[in-house]
């Protein structure tokens, strides 16, 4: 107890330098802290962007994209037999005429529900893969594209140079052009819409294109039998007045609105949903989906479980976590980037500055108590002793500036979530075929292509404990070259 009283009494006798070697600690102690607290923040803030899309890392999206041309020509050139006879199947053709819509005068409305881009694959598939080594479960859904087309039949159909009579318009018929800015060609009083619907498992919420966590407004879908229940995207929903309760009309078919959702950065939103059996039938296409959400058991499972899918599904493409992550982009990204590259760098240079500076007043200090250490020695105080008495002096030195490190530390994170930094999170889309009518109708609209992600700047205990410890390393480093220099003198 003595040696502590005596190294007590000293550092308050030297009161300045003893709280100008603890705040030189307490400045590493704290850049320490706060960096951690923000590459934590920025860490954070990424991965709320890519939760939503990936499941936590370990889900993956099945999908059967066609593999068109792009060298010029028929795009279709590049596809097998089968699956041009299955892209016809499944999207009708193509042709749209008005011959069998009604009599001349009468108003009409109609829906054609493609499969666009995307090939469809039977939904015992979706079993297949669940059953796959290191997949926890999966879960099979259907996104069509819903051509809508309304107006009154027209008393005398256009004619195109060498068409054939009443078939249509357009060329024949109608080809997929653009909804906007121009419109396919037609007559006046007809009307033109696209939309694009998605049908959910409801048995597996958590895997569905859209989860109860997504629902903004509203109610997920009700369970047991399949229902007419929809849940619309709020951007649907606000560009055609649609709120929960309203109803609407898809195949002839009247749709409650249940509820509204928002897509995730980066995911892709249809416009609406609707469940998966009801969806089938209507399109009537039994048995089909054209994606299915893998769930891996870890993410360790990953790049195997995309291994096997590829194989057991010809023509499968697998979009995983990974994939996802490249496309995000943005200064929060170049924020992450610069933190991840400097940040440990700083947080070092501030510890060796802070031990340097340690080190340097410490042995100032010794410098100056050279007729007080020979007094010391003179009264019997061996070599030990007094390095031992320097040392615990500079350990007290060193909890000391952890502890006024650890308060600056907590202060300067509090002051990053006080100031409400935010950082954009952008998305790049993927690339889309061209060429051809259909990629006008995008099977799935991507979600807004940027995002505000708020930063904040949480600080866990154990980060605190660690930088007081290095902190009272750091003195007693200093006070161990200290009491060396001291035990030389004479």
């Amino acid at each position: 107890m003595f040696y502590l009283s005596f190294a007590f009494s000293e550092l308050t006798r030297r009161r300045g330098r003893t709280l100008l070697t603890a705040f030189g600690l307490a400045v590493g102690v704290a850049l320490v802290i706060a960096v951690n607290a923000l590459s934590t923040g920025l860490d954070n803030a990424q991965a709320k962007v890519l939760s939503p899309l990936t499941g936590v890392g370990t889900d993956m999206t099945v999908t059967r994209p066609l593999k068109l041309s792009t060298s010029g020509g028929n795009p279709f050139s590049s596809l097998s037999p089968s699956e041009r006879a299955q892209l016809r199947s499944e999207n009708g053709g193509g042709r749209f005429g008005l011959r069998n819509l009604g009599k001349p005068g009468q108003h009409f409305s109609s829906d054609r529900l493609t499969t666009a881009t995307q090939l469809s694959f039977p939904q015992s598939d979706a079993k297949t893969f669940a059953a796959l080594p290191g997949v926890a479960a999966a879960a099979g859904a259907l996104t069509l594209t819903d051509t809508h087309i309304s107006g009154i039949v027209p008393k005398t159909q256009p004619q195109p140079s060498g068409g054939t009579p009443g078939q249509g318009f357009g060329g024949g018929g109608f080809r997929g052009g653009p909804i906007s800015g121009g419109g396919p060609t037609g007559p006046n009083n007809i009307n033109f819409d696209s939309r694009t619907i998605t049908g959910v498992d409801q048995t597996k919420p958590d895997l569905g294109a859209v989860t109860p966590g997504q629902v903004t407004s509203g109610h997920y879908f009700p369970s047991g039998s399949a229902t007419y229940s929809a849940i619309l995207s709020t951007a649907y929903a606000d560009r055609n007045n649609l709120k929960v309760g309203s109803t609407i009309s898809i195949g002839g078919k009247t749709f409650h609105v249940v509820g509204l959702s928002s897509a995730p950065l980066g995911g892709t939103g249809s416009d609406m949903y609707v469940e998966l059996s009801v969806l089938q039938k209507l399109a009537n296409l039994p048995g089909r989906v054209n994606t299915v959400q893998v769930r891996a058991t870890n993410s360790g499972k990953i790049t195997t479980v995309k291994q096997e899918i590829t194989k057991s599904l010809s023509g499968a493409q697998v979009t995983t976590a990974a994939d996802l992550a490249k496309r995000i982009g943005g200064s929060l990204t170049d924020a992450k980037n610069l933190s991840n590259s400097l940040g440990l760098g700083l947080e070092i240079v501030g510890l060796l500055a802070a031990v340097l500076i340690a080190i340097l007043l410490t042995l100032a200090s010794v410098a100056k108590r050279v007729r007080e250490i020979g007094t010391l020695k003179a009264i019997g105080w061996s070599q030990i002793t007094v390095v031992r008495q320097i040392s615990l002096e500079s350990l007290v030195q060193g909890v000391l500036g952890g502890l006024i490190g650890a308060g600056l530390g907590l202060a300067a994170a509090g002051v990053i979530d006080a100031m409400g930094l935010t950082l954009k999170a952008t998305v790049t889309a993927p690339a889309q075929a061209s060429g051809f009518g259909f990629g006008r109708f995008a099977q799935q609209s991507l979600a807004p292509a940027s995002s505000i992600v708020h930063i904040n700047a949480p600080v866990d205990l154990s980060l605190i404990v660690a930088a007081v410890a290095l902190a009272t390393l750091a003195g007693l480093l200093a006070g161990a070259v200290g009491g060396l220099r001291a035990a030389r003198l004479r």
